[in-house]
């Protein structure tokens, strides 16, 4: 069996650590290879390296930097197709998934390659008489990112990219669960020619979190995950004086207005809920009903619920895979189980999913609840699979207060015809990335990406221009000639 080795200082190492997982296909239960759980002191290798690479690199001009990224961005798009089928294989996604997962990531390496523009302060000549002001950007120093299963192509080129670009130098741990994109991204990396230390990668789960958290020479850290593990990477960061972006997690409403046009509308929202098996924290989960339009919504949904086909996603014509592994089944099934138990009324139930030919497949059909009530469990937890919730509202007021009494603020969506009810929803919606006629509200690489309210801890989002921000510091400068 394979064993991964992290990349540190510019060369493949094995870890220190003792202990290994295996890395599973979701779909068909093979055994892909296994993967290190690295210790503290792989952690503290990996940071030295960082470290010794920093002041070389941070002097390096930006233009020169992003050579690099442009150099890059070649070499991934020669790539798309192979680093889609790892991608399959280690999640489960279609690979047409997986080919979008893949292409939001190099978005972000196109985006980071305007440094030399992104990069550029603020002037004013004569702020007093004879006395002029400027600001600069100036790069920290190490960086480290801990990284989700859900996307493993695309969430760590939400910020590998962006941090050496303005002149950091980066450490990654990928997630323990989907590990294999990323050691193929990093060899990719590698023909690049950048500079021993530049770029780290350290496989591994809580230990490492935890020594990304404390290292006293990371500047700052990033996380995307569930809330329970944003809120400690949040506390624990923020204590040893670091900067912090932690993504967490979400219950996504999707608000549906009685002037929506109906077909569209019903073929999103079931995209939304399903895509990926539902396992994207944009993902919709409960859809909000306005008025009359719920049995045609219910039908509708059900509908194409129906019609998803189930199976591997390396395979022709199957429109959704499996869950990431059999305990998250277990965990999705429970949700659906007390569903039930508190009284919503099971429409499609995904509980029994079976694939022909594939009996160690980690299967949950689509399924939908109708009936469903604030303060339920379902209602309000993230279950993170596909499980569609149904409610009604009798107007726009009360489909947002729906929506706003949610802990999580990620992401919300309106399905109308009306400038008025979509403008109104985006202003007093209480969640970070809005959608109108759009069920996955999902920024491009050059807007800022984060939640609000449980979904969000910390002041600078992922990507776009707040990536500069995160990733550096301003400095003033006033100057007077004699």
């Amino acid at each position: 069996m394979r064993v991964l080795e992290n990349f540190v200082g510019g060369a493949w190492s094995r870890a220190s650590g003792a202990t290994h997982l295996e890395v599973k296909n979701p779909a068909t239960g093979e055994s892909l290879a296994e993967v290190p759980l690295s210790t503290a002191a792989d952690v503290d290798a990996a940071v030295k390296a960082a470290q010794a690479a920093f002041p070389g690199w941070s002097a390096t001009p930006p233009v020169q930097r992003a050579r690099y990224l442009f150099k890059l961005r070649e070499i991934f798009d020669a790539h798309r197709d192979e680093i889609a089928a790892i991608c399959t294989a280690e999640h489960g996604k279609t690979l047409a998934e997986a080919r979008n997962d893949f292409g939001r990531g190099i978005e972000n390496v196109e985006h980071a390659a305007g440094i030399p523009a992104l990069l550029m302060g603020q002037g004013l000549e004569d702020v007093a008489s004879r006395i002029d002001c400027h600001t600069i950007r100036q790069p920290l120093g190490v960086f480290a990112a801990i990284t989700p299963f859900n996307f493993p192509p695309m969430v760590p080129l939400w910020f590998l990219p962006y941090a050496i670009a303005t002149g950091n130098t980066f450490v990654l741990k990928p997630s323990e669960q989907v590990p294999l994109s990323q050691q193929r991204i990093f060899e990719l990396i590698e023909q690049v020619g950048l500079p021993p230390g530049v770029v780290n990668l350290v496989h591994g789960g809580r230990d490492v979190v935890n020594a990304f958290c404390a290292h006293r020479d990371i500047a700052g850290v990033s996380f995307v995950g569930s809330s329970a593990v944003a809120r400690h990477v949040y506390r624990s960061a923020a204590e040893a004086g670091k900067r912090v972006q932690a993504l967490g997690g979400a219950k996504n409403f999707l608000v549906v207005m009685p002037d929506a046009e109906r077909r569209m509308t019903v073929a999103n929202v079931a995209e939304s809920i399903y895509g990926c098996s539902g396992q994207r924290c944009l993902a919709g989960s409960v859809v909000v009903c306005v008025g009359d339009t719920y049995e045609a919504v219910r039908d509708g949904l059900v509908r194409h619920a129906k019609g998803i086909v189930l199976g591997d996603g390396s395979k022709p014509g199957v429109t959704m895979g499996p869950v990431i592994s059999a305990a998250h089944r277990d965990r999705v099934l429970s949700y659906i189980n007390q569903g039930v138990a508190e009284g919503a009324t099971l429409l499609l139930d995904g509980r029994d999913a079976r694939v022909d030919g594939y009996p160690d497949g980690n299967w949950v059909g689509p399924t939908v609840f109708d009936d469903v009530r604030p303060g339920m469990v379902i209602a309000t937890e993230e279950i993170f699979g596909p499980v569609a919730c149904l409610m009604r509202a009798n107007d726009l007021d009360e489909a947002i207060a729906i929506a706003n009494r949610s802990e999580y603020g990620n992401a919300a969506s309106i399905y109308t015809s009306s400038g008025r009810a979509a403008r109104e929803f985006q202003h007093r919606v209480g969640a970070g990335m809005v959608g109108v006629n759009i069920g996955v509200a999902a920024p491009m690489a050059f807007f800022p990406f984060g939640g609000q309210k449980g979904s969000f801890f910390g002041d600078l989002k992922a990507h776009g221009p707040t990536a500069i921000d995160f990733y550096t510091e301003r400095k003033i400068v006033i100057t007077r000639w004699f």
